[in-house]
């Protein structure tokens, strides 16, 4: 079993940045790769995998956030530059075994209980 908690999310200005972290607690062997989605809809929003490293966006985002892994902490981070107002939502990392990435929810095994991000002014 894999245990995900996300952390990161708050209160910020439109045109700010925040930055999420997903942390894997538990029997994370398996797990090759970690995506990050918003809302009840689950919007895909960014997926890493590990090998071969890659890495995709949703459209909304794309080109303002950014994904990556940092090794040290055994973490994997969501860089959230030029935040916009419809960027507010919950956000959830979720783990899974697909390679490439997916972008579909139902790829994926584990999920966390989400951190808020509210982009307000």
């Amino acid at each position: 079993q894999v245990h995900l908690v996300e952390s990161g999310g708050g209160l910020v200005q439109p045109g700010g940045s925040l930055r999420l972290s997903c942390k894997a607690f538990g029997r994370a062997n398996g797990v090759s790769t970690v995506g990050w989605f918003r809302g009840s809809e689950h919007e895909f929003v960014a997926a890493l995998s590990w090998s071969p490293g890659s890495a995709i966006y949703g459209d909304a985002v794309k080109g303002r956030f950014t994904v990556s892994r940092d090794n040290a902490k055994n973490t994997v981070e969501l860089q959230m530059n030029n935040l916009k107002p419809e960027d507010t939502a919950l956000y959830y990392c979720a783990a899974g075994s697909t390679e490439p990435p997916a972008r579909r929810p139902s790829e994926y095994d584990y999920w966390g209980q989400g951190t808020q991000v509210t982009v307000s002014s």
